[in-house]
Parts: structure tokens; C-alpha cells; sequence
């Protein structure tokens, strides 16, 4: 029979989650780690294993939160240009939020040291391709329904869409003027013909 618990698992994933977010992996010591969470350097190795694959977890537990509220918000309104400035408002709200790291957990991630590690490379690709196989899939979807006109390249919005994304959290820290951020996307979304 297995030791029992000491702490709550998704209380330290979420503490964990957050460090991350604000600081990186690289620039994560094991020491903060600890720290942070709230648990001895034993219990971390029986339960966590890695800083690899805390920081694996944690990026699942912020797509399971984060992202998901995220897409809810474009899911929510039926039309296709609602549904994108939704997600995009979503974001936006997220970084006005002084509780919450300026700058996204998975964006932050595509750093070259952890991209060198192959199961943490391998997450953040397959989620990114997922996110924007999403999104072309519903941007085709109001193509079908005659929302977007027939011939729309989805494909290549959705990669638009999610370079733009990237690239917005790249800089969040010098347009840090929601005005400013707002007519950008617009912008953006309208080129699109969104």
C-alpha cells in the first residue's frame, strides 16, 4: 500500500503552476519549488519525480484552466469574429488581472532550454498545433455555414491567429495599454475578415 499524501496535490500543482508562470522553467530553482508548494525536497521526488515533469503538470493543469476558460469564451458566442475577440478579451482580462503572471504559462515556454527537452518540446508542439487545428476547424466551420465567405484560407488564419498570439505575449510587457493591445487585435481580426 502506497504512503499517504501529506498535502493537497492540486493546491501545490497550482502553487507550482503560478511560479512557473511568473518566472519560467529555467529561471525555477528546486528551492522556490519547495518553497512555493509547501513540501520537503522527499516528498517533491516521491510524488513529482522531476522539475520536468512538475513543469509537464503544470502546463497540463493550466490548459485544463487557463486555456480551457479561454476557449469557452470563443465557444460561446455563435458567431465566428465574436468568438475570436471573446478568447482575445479573455487573454487581455487574464493580463489586467494583477493575481495573474503577465505573460502565458505555454508562450513562455518556447524558450530554446526547454524546447531541448524532448517530452516538454513534444507537449508544447502538440498543443499548439491542437490550438490552431481548433481554431481552423471552427473558422471552417462558419465557412460551411456561409458565415465566411466560400474559399476563406482557415488554415492560414488560424496560423495567423496564433502567431499574432505568440507574438502578443512576447511584448505584453511594453504595450502594456489595453487600448493600444485592442486595436491591434482589431486591426488583425479584421484583416482577416473576422
Amino acid at each position: 500500500m502506497g504512503r499517504k499524501r501529506a498535502f493537497d496535490y492540486d493546491e501545490v500543482i497550482e502553487r507550482a503552476t503560478r511560479l512557473f508562470w511568473a518566472k519560467g522553467y529555467t529561471n525555477t530553482s528546486l528551492s522556490e519549488l519547495l518553497e512555493v508548494m509547501g513540501i520537503r525536497e522527499s516528498s517533491f521526488y516521491h510524488s513529482m519525480k522531476s522539475k520536468k515533469q512538475l513543469y509537464l503538470e503544470c502546463l497540463r493543469h493550466y490548459n485544463d484552466t487557463v486555456t480551457r476558460r479561454r476557449w469557452e469564451a470563443l465557444a460561446a458566442e455563435p458567431a465566428i469574429g465574436d468568438g475570436v475577440r471573446a478568447y482575445f478579451r479573455a487573454v487581455l482580462d487574464d493580463l489586467d488581472d494583477p493575481a495573474v503572471p503577465n505573460v502565458c504559462l505555454m508562450a513562455g515556454s518556447l524558450s530554446v532550454e526547454v524546447l531541448a527537452v524532448d517530452e516538454l518540446r513534444d507537449y508544447i508542439l502538440d498543443e499548439m498545433r491542437t490550438l490552431e487545428a481548433a481554431l481552423s476547424a471552427r473558422l471552417r466551420d462558419a465557412t460551411v455555414s456561409g458565415e465566411l465567405p466560400h474559399g476563406f484560407p482557415s488554415d492560414v488564419a488560424a496560423q495567423v491567429i496564433v502567431t499574432f498570439l505568440q507574438g502578443l505575449f512576447r511584448v505584453i510587457r511594453v504595450l502594456d495599454e489595453r487600448p493600444q493591445m485592442e486595436r491591434q487585435i482589431e486591426a488583425l481580426l479584421t484583416g482577416l475578415g473576422l
